[in-house]
């Protein structure tokens, strides 16, 4: 399945390749290996969404602190990014920005901000673009219900998800770990770890 933002730059590229083949061989094939990346780039696969707070990108943990766990998504991540919680999107606040690489933390760089709000608190979902990056996609707009798992955009091109929790929450995972949007449990509430200590 193909990311549907993808599939106008797949058919250009698509064509392109076509229209060289008759013109000069080697650079049509040199663009049928960028239409392959790009096909693979934009590719959407189905998930299985796993019960608690799950891990809105696809990618690797390279920031954590108390309240907010950082991904960053390298450009051989899939870049489809998915709701972590059930819940209203409360406010969309999209700021323009510079294009430093992705796997330099900043706050300088082009983002998009999706606060989710639920019964258990607000969660804010940032998409930041990088160098690569330079198109933030949206698909939820404001006072729309989504569910856990659902898509709500994407980032082209190598770039960085974070996630903000509610105090009543705590991250579970390890800097440095591999984790899948909508499949990866990456938060969990306090209570709930405490009682699983107790029954474990």
């Amino acid at each position: 399945m193909i990311e549907r933002s993808g599939l106008r730059l797949i058919t250009i590229e698509l064509i392109l390749t076509f229209l060289l083949y008759f013109i000069y061989l080697p650079l049509s094939i040199s663009m049928l290996i960028i239409s392959l990346f790009t096909i693979y780039f934009f590719r959407d696969p189905p998930r299985e969404i796993q019960e608690g707070v799950v891990s809105p990108a696809d990618g690797r943990i390279d920031f954590i602190n108390e309240n907010r766990i950082e991904i960053f998504m390298s450009p051989f991540d899939c870049h489809v990014n998915r709701s972590p919680v059930d819940g209203v999107v409360e406010k969309i606040n999209y700021r323009k920005g510079a294009f430093i690489p992705a796997y330099r933390r900043n706050d300088f760089n082009e983002r998009n901000e999706i606060i989710i709000s639920t019964p258990y608190g607000k969660f804010k979902v940032e998409q930041i673009a990088g160098f690569f990056a330079r198109r933030i996609v949206c698909y939820v707009e404001e006072g729309q219900k989504i569910q856990k798992g659902e898509k709500i955009g994407m980032i082209r091109f190598g770039s960085r998800v974070t996630l903000d929790i509610p105090k009543d929450f705590k991250i579970i995972r390890r800097k440095w770990e591999k984790i899948k949007a909508g499949e990866t449990v990456a938060i969990k509430e306090i209570k709930e770890i405490a009682t699983e200590k107790r029954d474990g």
